[in-house]
């Protein structure tokens, strides 16, 4: 009789722990994901969509490759 009490306790317990290890887990994962990159000044806010941040990253990143494909102005030698 006192047998089947203590485990009765105890699956109670083991079940009791287990409900709120989910619940914690469950929480962290539905917490909003922060943006990846700094905002770049003069470009639009982020929108809180995932397909319209990976838009911006997408354009930051065509900016950036552009910005490194054009060639290096040489200035005018001031000696001469």
């Amino acid at each position: 009789m006192m047998r089947g009490g203590f485990g009765l306790i105890g699956l109670v317990l083991a079940l009791l722990i287990v409900g709120v290890l989910v619940k914690k887990q469950l929480a962290a994962t539905t917490a909003p994901v922060p943006a990846l990159q700094a905002q770049v000044p003069g470009a639009a806010p982020a929108t809180g969509t995932v397909r319209a941040q990976s838009q911006q990253i997408q354009q930051q990143y065509k900016q950036a490759v552009e910005a490194a494909m054009q060639p290096q102005r040489q200035e005018p030698d001031e000696a001469k």
